[in-house]
């Protein structure tokens, strides 16, 4: 008797965080027989861009006791912190931070956390099931109920479905500069001159990060960080949660009536406002999918900068630097947009309009970095997207921001080839809350689940 041929693979796409945590619980839910594909461009699997700093000064926005990667075993961060503390060089025991506020790591230790959970899960017991492929994914080519899956470096590998988990897209690439440099590509950055300024466009976590980079490479002048309205991320403070609001169909019919309930709450509480942001955690997407299309429109252009700079904090550390960076006056942090830039040989002239002021303004800088924060789906340049937008096998869902998808991670398009799945921050729009850990981990184990239940009923047809 013949052996029974192996099924075809799932493809996972991108192994940061969002990828690595959906291939490992594909590898729990789905059949022996089945193999799991986990695909990533860069040379680091399991870390991502957003864990693959090395800068120790980079941290975590989120307390190390809510950043476990398993939502059944909640202290596992935290445990894997305390038994690795020890054996840390100096350089990186400094990535560790016990605050009133709670222990904050850097991003760079979770990325190796990261990537031992991958390399344990790799190299388990039993066959491997689980194969990394290194190269940049450019087209899935639809077949009859498969994909052939086709990478830059030429390989081409039939899947029986794939899971788009590229995480944070790239932007658009502006302000349009020659002395544009990438925040993630410090030899972009060039040697900085001390008495220039340099202008970060952006002013929230990612801006934070950039400051600290440059002032651990020694760059110790003017930083000017803009925005549309100049707002800072809060930052942590001890808090205590608060119990799950009970919101009424009255408080979900507007965006007015539903912003003037959480003031209520937080007036009646007497609580810091952190906390009754936090307990809208839970039901944040439901609060999302219950508003009209036009009021969460009405969100994204009036409201979403100021949620966003309370839900998304700094991490104490982090929050202590800028402010130290701010009270010394070498970083300014200013509201307004840009109107035009004119590139010189060694500088560029930044033309920009203050908010409320009537006149334009000069500003002559030597570099600028983008902080502006996520890229849209409905205007990435990523080729993958490109050709899976233009067959009509996915389409960008609600306001461009993500991919629109079903309630099962399904991504809605032209039923052809196999299944497409997404997971993390590509679901932005259908979904509010899905680009954090906490979220992440709790679609993937749901994502699997749902991926391992189709394919069941997919081969008993």
């Amino acid at each position: 008797m013949s052996a029974r041929p192996s099924a075809l693979p799932i493809a996972v796409i991108g192994a940061g965080f969002s990828g690595t945590m959906a291939a490992i619980r594909l590898l729990d839910s789905l059949p022996h027989d089945r193999p799991v594909l986990l695909c990533e461009r860069s040379a680091s699997f399991g870390r991502g861009l957003a864990y693959g700093t090395g800068d120790m000064g980079h941290f975590l926005n989120l307390r190390a006791s809510n950043m476990s990667a398993f939502p059944d075993r909640p202290r596992h961060f935290e445990q894997w912190l305390a038994r690795n503390a020890l054996d840390l060089p100096p350089e990186m025991a400094s990535g560790i931070r016990v605050t009133p506020a709670g222990t904050f790591a850097s991003r760079a230790l979770y990325g190796r956390y990261l990537s031992e959970i991958l390399t344990e899960t790799v190299t388990g017991s039993g066959p491997p099931r689980l194969q990394l492929v290194n190269d940049a994914v450019t087209d899935l080519a639809p077949g009859p109920g498969s994909f052939s899956l086709r990478t830059e470096g030429g390989l081409r590998l039939p899947v029986a479905g794939a899971v788009l988990a590229m995480g944070n897209l790239a932007g658009t690439g502006e302000p349009h500069s020659s002395h544009r440099a990438d925040l993630w590509s410090p030899e972009t950055i060039g040697r900085l001159q001390p008495e220039l300024p340099v202008l970060i466009v952006g002013t929230g976590l990612t801006m934070i990060d950039a400051v600290v980079s440059l002032r651990r490479r020694g760059f110790a002048g003017p930083v000017v960080a803009l925005s549309r309205r100049g707002l800072l991320p809060s930052p942590h403070t001890p808090t205590e949660a608060l119990p799950m609001p009970n919101l009424s169909a009255a408080d979900l019919r507007s965006l007015s009536a539903l912003t003037r309930r959480i003031r209520a709450a937080t007036r009646a509480s007497g609580e810091d406002w952190r906390s009754v942001i936090d307990s809208l955690r839970p039901i944040t997407d439901y609060i999302w999918r219950s508003l009209t299309v036009a009021e969460r429109g009405r969100f994204l252009r009036h409201l979403r900068p100021f949620w966003d700079v309370h839900r998304h904090r700094s991490a104490p550390p982090a929050a202590a630097a800028i402010a130290e960076d701010i009270a010394a006056g070498t970083l300014s942090v200013r509201a307004g947009r840009i109107l035009s830039i004119k590139d010189e040989p060694s500088r560029a002239v930044v033309t920009l309009r203050p908010r409320g002021a009537s006149e334009p303004e000069r500003l002559t800088v030597q570099c600028i970095l983008d902080a502006t924060g996520i890229g849209r789906v409905s205007e990435t340049s990523d080729p993958l997207l490109r050709r899976l937008i233009d067959r009509g096998l996915v389409r960008p869902g609600p306001f461009g921001l993500g991919l629109d998808v079903d309630t099962d991670f399904r991504a809605r398009g032209q039923s052809l080839g196999g299944p497409l799945w997404t997971i993390g921050p590509l679901m932005r729009g259908a979904l509010w809350e899905c680009i954090a850990v906490p979220d992440i981990r709790n679609q993937a184990a749901d994502l699997a689940a749902g991926i391992a239940a189709e394919l069941a009923r997919a081969q008993a047809a």
